[in-house]
């Protein structure tokens, strides 16, 4: 029996990383999904066993933080030692900071947007990148352009941070691997839009399913 793709999503309890997770499982993916949020891991859970499609993949949910190193190493081992390798990462997993002029941003808002958003991707590059080579797998990064905009200092000051980041390691590896991807999602219906554009309407927004199934044709063709 042939053993099936394995993809690892980081931050796949909602949003776009639950729906690429879910595209992933439906496509006949192996998906190893992390994120902290237990109940939302059960519901990913629960919409890709409802699937019940013909050559559709599984899940292995894997609750943890992302920013704990202990945690997503040990993740990484144990993926070793099951599969082997990686076909794919996605990292999803980011945290929505807060609004708020530069002047009066929390230390807290802000030592959590760079521990989330650049501190925890600089750690996984290491971990994920041999699994990426044996898998002859592709990492994808998902850009949300806010750096500059008013009252987005922390998320995207730390956001652009980790594009920069993502950007280096796709020209160090462009000739030996792993693939890099960076990709620009369309505007989401998500709860963290919602958080930053309260009483936008939602009409005009991408669903993420759609969205995931757009950007997963994309990534995977090349």
């Amino acid at each position: 029996m042939t053993q099936p793709k394995l993809a690892l999503v980081t931050g796949a309890s909602r949003g776009l990383g639950a729906a690429l997770a879910e595209q992933l499982a439906a496509q006949g993916w192996h998906v190893v999904a992390v994120a902290r949020t237990v109940g939302g891991l059960e519901e990913l859970d629960d919409r890709v066993k409802a699937l019940a499609l013909p050559g559709a993949g599984g899940l292995t949910l894997a609750p943890m933080d992302v920013t704990n190193d202990d945690a997503m190493r040990h993740l990484c081992l144990s993926i070793h030692q099951r599969w082997g390798g990686l076909q794919l990462w996605a990292h999803t997993a980011i945290h929505a900071t807060p609004m708020a002029p530069a002047g009066s941003l929390a230390q807290k808002d802000w030592d959590k947007a760079l521990a989330t958003n650049i501190r925890a991707t600089g750690q996984l590059i290491p971990m994920i990148e041999p699994l990426l080579k044996v898998g002859q797998g592709t990492a994808v990064f998902f850009d949300d352009p806010r750096a500059g905009q008013k009252f987005f200092g922390a998320y995207g000051a730390s956001k652009a941070a980790q594009i920069a980041l993502a950007s280096s390691w796709q020209a160090e590896t462009v000739k030996i691997g792993p693939r890099v991807v960076i990709a620009t999602p369309r505007a989401l219906a998500s709860a963290t839009r919602a958080r930053f554009f309260p009483g936008e309407d939602r009409s005009k927004l991408a669903a993420p399913k759609a969205e995931a199934a757009r950007l997963l044709s994309e990534i995977l063709k090349g």
